[in-house]
């Protein structure tokens, strides 16, 4: 059975992806700071492994992946997903606690989870495995009003590559999935208008978040020597060529 933990996996785009990989027989650990949604997982899915933790907290990180590992034998895949929005306003009027806590959550707990995954994999026997970040379409170009966002998520660009190259002599694969527009709770205000770079608010096109769970699903089930660099999915309408 192949194994995987998804960060941020008890709400949109995580349980999504969670559901779609556990359907497929996976056995799935369960990351995300709130525990009841991963209990309910765990509890319908017998290959579900719920690991409530802050993943911003190294610690915490640590003992989560000690506990999937000693659960399953190896780690397979992280799909590198937690994270928080920080979007309207400009720089002068965003709160410093807010790029502080987007920049801990987007970058530090990816980082720390990378770092847990990676070491598991270069101890493990087979050595290797695979590591998907979850980027955004803000990862290429901003949104107005986008600051603290828009910077964590060139910087996980920026882990991405690095992972990939750091991986090469333990047999550790990094991409990264760069997602546009799924319609989860976070998203919901793109239906009814979003501020654009003219000023204007406008209904933005949206896509099933099912189609971003069959995208990293898809990552995640390469043969070995085989990655996906960099993968956008999004949905077909929506500002992204062009932008502003």
């Amino acid at each position: 059975m192949k194994t995987i933990i998804i960060t941020g996996a008890g709400r949109g785009i995580g349980r999504a992806c969670a559901e779609a990989f556990l359907a497929e027989g996976w056995a799935v650990g369960l990351i995300g700071r709130t525990a009841k949604p991963l209990e309910e997982l765990a509890d319908a899915w017998p290959n579900a492994l719920a690991l409530p933790c802050d993943v911003t907290d190294e610690a915490a990180v640590d003992a989560a992946f000690g506990t999937a590992v000693a659960a399953w034998g190896r780690l397979d895949v992280l799909f590198n997903n937690a994270g928080i929005s920080a979007l309207g306003a400009t720089v002068d009027e965003i709160p410093v606690a807010d790029w502080r806590a987007c920049i801990d959550i987007n970058v530090t707990g990816s980082f720390l989870c990378a770092r847990a995954a990676f070491r598991a994999m270069k101890a493990q026997d087979p050595q290797g495995g695979r590591i998907i970040n979850n980027g955004s379409i803000s990862a290429h170009v901003p949104r107005w009003g986008s600051a603290p966002y828009t910077a964590s998520k060139h910087a996980i660009t920026g882990l991405t590559r690095s992972l990939s190259l750091d991986g090469r002599p333990y047999n550790i694969a990094c991409g990264q999935i760069d997602i546009g527009n799924a319609l989860t709770e976070m998203a919901a205000k793109m239906v009814t208008g979003m501020p654009q770079a003219d000023g204007s608010i406008k209904a933005e096109a949206v896509m099933d978040v099912a189609e971003v769970a069959r995208s990293v699903l898809y990552m995640a089930s390469l043969p070995e020597g085989a990655n996906v660099q960099f993968l956008t999915v999004m949905a077909t309408n929506m500002p992204f060529i062009g932008r502003g």
